[in-house]
């Protein structure tokens, strides 16, 4: 029997409650939530309608007001930050030639359908991939060296969501990195048995609400 994904509404509510008792500084760069008003102009400028799962995502949290690592790889983007990045990945894309597959590559570097939702540390993308395929609304990288990356791919936004919420209040990790705090107090994500971050000490993220 497969495990019922809990929507991102219900995600976040959990991963809110998690950061309100253990890392108040992390809860306060989640921005409040975007207006019908910035998710209508978006979707105007993409010329498409933003995936479910990200829209209600943005219902609860206009992405984070500066770079932080409540989630393991990915930190989400504003409104205003997606339309800015897929901007620019379609202006960049239209000069090089970048909608184009190439040869070597599985994917283009960069597709109109691709939806910008997070970035990397490195300020590689994760897009959501709204091509019509038997896969719709898969998390990929894309938008920063060779073309599009969807190898071990998350089926959804939902899902990537659902497994943080879960790492955080039942433990475990998500694939594999697990929940760490700072000595600031910070979440971290890092590899099983990890010990320090950049010479600092790291403990295990307390699991659940007490």
């Amino acid at each position: 029997m497969s495990q019922q994904i809990l929507p991102p509404s219900e995600s976040w509510r959990r991963i809110d409650a998690w950061l309100a008792t253990h890392s108040a500084a992390d809860l306060a760069v989640l921005n409040p939530p975007a207006t019908p008003d910035e998710v209508r102009d978006a979707e105007q400028t993409l010329g498409i309608q933003l995936p479910g799962d990200l829209a209600e995502s943005l219902r609860c949290h206009n992405g984070l007001s500066t770079w932080a690592t409540l989630l393991p790889e990915q930190s989400p983007l504003s409104v205003s930050g997606i339309v800015d990045r897929w901007q620019t990945c379609m202006n960049v894309a239209t000069e090089n030639d970048g909608l184009t597959t190439r040869t070597w590559d599985d994917e283009p570097w960069w597709h109109p359908l691709w939806v910008p939702w997070a970035e990397s540390a490195d300020g590689v993308a994760q897009v959501i991939d709204q091509r019509p395929s038997p896969e719709p609304g898969r998390l990929g990288w894309a938008g920063h060296s060779g073309g599009g990356d969807f190898t071990d791919s998350w089926p959804g936004l939902a899902h990537l969501l659902d497994a943080v919420a879960q790492a955080l209040h039942h433990g475990g990790g998500v694939r594999d990195l697990h929940p760490y705090l700072t000595e600031e107090g910070d979440l971290w994500w890092d590899e099983e048995d990890a010990h320090e971050l950049n010479g600092q000490p790291l403990r295990p993220a307390p699991v659940g609400l007490f």
